[in-house]
């Protein structure tokens, strides 16, 4: 609606239209959440004018999709949590883009690995910004290795419980909580 759309939901469905094209504006976030900063990102590209973002999720899967709409053409920059989307021109080239790996999927597979006892491998992973889930699990007692680009998991013998608070990016992701529980 900040963008211009009209917004009507109807049978179930949410429906947006923006006859004349979505406007620029400045849309602060009353918290933190990914889906919403993505959903914004691409509604904004298409804007005409600048839209800024205030308290956005800046997490390593964000700033993937930032990279990869600024290689079709986007003009967006981040600054903290906050981030400045130009009117931008989205070009018909071909690009490359190697999509990040998913965090939650990746933290999925070491705590399935750590308690059945198998030793996983998880390869083409960025294990820098992976650290916080990395060291929960170390301090639960999981056998856990990592090198720049992989991560091995080894069954945790005895589980230590942890207490822990979810946090937005570099904290740990809330929509591991419930696999780690």
């Amino acid at each position: 609606k900040k963008l211009g759309a009209k917004i009507k939901i109807k049978n179930g469905y949410i429906l947006a239209e923006a006859k004349n094209g979505l406007e620029g504006t400045t849309i602060k976030f009353p918290s933190i959440s990914v889906g919403a900063t993505e959903n914004a990102l691409l509604a904004a590209i298409m804007a005409k004018g600048k839209t800024v973002l205030k308290n956005c999720a800046v997490e390593p899967e964000v700033k993937d999709l930032i990279s990869f709409l600024n290689k079709l053409g986007g003009k967006i920059k981040v600054s903290g949590r906050n981030v400045l989307i130009r009117e931008s021109k989205i070009n018909n080239n071909t690009i490359n883009h190697k999509v990040i790996f998913d965090r939650i999927e990746a933290g999925t597979y070491l705590l399935a690995g750590a308690l059945i006892g198998k030793k996983i491998i998880i390869n083409g992973i960025e294990t820098k910004i992976f650290k916080s889930e990395i060291e929960i699990l170390k301090k639960m007692g999981v056998k856990i290795s990592s090198s720049k680009n992989f991560i091995t998991v080894k069954k945790a013998d005895n589980l230590k419980k942890i207490y822990i608070s979810t946090k937005p990016y570099p904290g740990f992701p809330t929509d591991l909580q419930a696999q780690l529980m």
